[in-house]
């Protein structure tokens, strides 16, 4: 027999027993927890594989953020140097 034809052969009734096993061993009230914290997973790694939302490292900086000219690190407004490296920090726009 083909295995192409042999994966394709899943019917109702083998669904039905596996639905019954999974009551069986999580148990009625934990299924609906299970499915939503699945979904809720395949929804963040869909995220971070398309690479949609901000940078995680600059996630919580300001939109208007200096960097250093030499190695570029992010500057608070204040700074006059880098952190980092000790060069200067640009001049603030």
């Amino acid at each position: 027999m083909n295995l192409l034809r042999l994966r394709a052969m899943v019917s109702y009734q083998d669904l039905l027993v596996g639905l019954v096993l999974l009551v069986f061993f999580f148990g009625a009230k934990r299924l609906p927890e299970l499915a939503g914290s699945l979904g809720k997973s395949m929804k963040e790694f869909k995220k971070a594989v398309s690479g949609d939302g901000e940078d995680p490292e600059r996630a919580g900086l300001p939109a208007t953020t200096r960097a250093c000219g030499g190695c570029a690190t992010p500057l608070e407004a204040d700074w006059t140097h880098c952190p980092r490296c000790g060069t200067p920090a640009p001049p603030k726009t």
